[in-house]
């Protein structure tokens, strides 16, 4: 690679490393590139759909003049595989807040699982946690939420492809969804405690494909450093 060819337009695919903020991947990157490759500062580099600091997977870097393609990427089906943890609830809905509820487990079965997976198939009316960087009356959500201020949030809809459940074993629940862009995977294992007559949040997440792009490909920003 060259200097002319990141400023052209490249499109870098990297596995972001759990606790990292996919903020954090783009400027490891863009200092990488500045470095080694004599960029300007100020050249052009972006991500196409941010990850949360807990998960991992693959984040879609453009840079030059393929930033101007993040919009058509960041509107393409994406796929992850993930736990849900049943019997308590968070207010973020993840593991970046405290356990806030817990719920019985007992009544929950097999064939309960299989059969409530197929109530978010489709086009599905979806509220974004509170602990979400939607923006309501100038702030961000989760600075609403740390004030610990009440904010009605408004449902979005969004469209759930594929829900597939790849493994059980209580309280974990393993899940391959397949989802338009839009979709909070936090929030669609609060609903899926719901759905259960219990309660539930998401422990694991990997982000493995946007459209074509899949995280196999994908390598780690301290990799990308070694190697280019």
């Amino acid at each position: 690679m060259t200097t002319e060819d990141f400023l052209e337009g490249q499109i870098l695919l990297i596995d972001k490393p759990l606790t990292w903020s996919s903020f954090q991947a783009v400027n490891k990157l863009k200092y990488t590139l500045i470095r080694k490759y004599n960029l300007p500062k100020k050249f052009k580099i972006g991500h196409a759909g941010t990850l949360d600091p807990l998960a991992t997977g693959l984040l879609i870097v453009c840079t030059g003049k393929f930033t101007k393609k993040i919009t058509e990427i960041q509107a393409q089906a994406k796929e992850y595989t993930g736990t849900i943890t049943v019997g308590a609830t968070t207010p973020s809905y993840d593991l970046e807040t405290e356990i806030d509820a817990t719920f019985p487990i007992e009544h929950i079965s097999e064939d309960l699982i299989l059969e409530t997976t197929k109530q978010f198939l489709g086009e599905i009316d979806q509220k974004p946690p509170v602990f979400s960087a939607i923006k309501k009356d100038g702030k961000r959500l989760y600075e609403h939420a740390r004030e610990g201020s009440e904010v009605e949030i408004a449902t979005r809809k969004t469209t759930i492809y594929e829900f597939e459940i790849t493994r059980i074993a209580l309280p974990e629940i393993d899940f391959r969804v397949k989802c338009s862009k839009g979709t909070y995977i936090r929030s669609l294992a609060y609903d899926f405690g719901i759905a259960l007559n219990s309660g539930a949040h998401l422990t694991a997440l990997r982000r493995t494909k946007i459209g074509d792009y899949s995280v196999e490909n994908g390598i780690s920003p301290e990799v990308f450093e070694t190697n280019s």
